[in-house]
């Protein structure tokens, strides 16, 4: 499904955290969404790694592990849309870094 972003589906917070089981898995990297259900017994490091990274943006705990490259190709077989960040949280980002950046 990784047609243009353009035409991506986008998904909040709630509706990707609606997806936190085994039957059922989806996860926020990158701000992107991936429905990881079916590559979750096949993950080296454990279906309970994924099933704990629901729920939030696990963007942070994908890139420390430090995933190899085919490991990021696999992604877009998984790839559902783009995670719609709310807007409040986006001006607080915008302004943090408006008050924060050297002139």
């Amino acid at each position: 499904m990784a047609a243009a972003d353009t035409d991506a589906k986008l998904y909040t917070l709630q509706e990707v955290s609606e997806h936190n089981n085994s039957k059922d898995c989806w996860l926020i990297i990158g701000g992107k969404v991936y429905d990881v259900t079916r590559f979750l017994e096949d993950h080296p490091g454990g279906d309970e790694v994924l099933l704990s990274a629901t729920g939030k943006d696990a963007t942070d705990d994908f890139e420390d592990v430090g995933h190899s490259t085919s490991a990021r190709g696999m992604m877009e077989e998984y790839y559902v849309g783009k995670f719609l960040v709310p807007l409040g949280i986006l001006a607080l980002a915008v302004a943090v870094r408006y008050f924060t950046k050297s002139n």
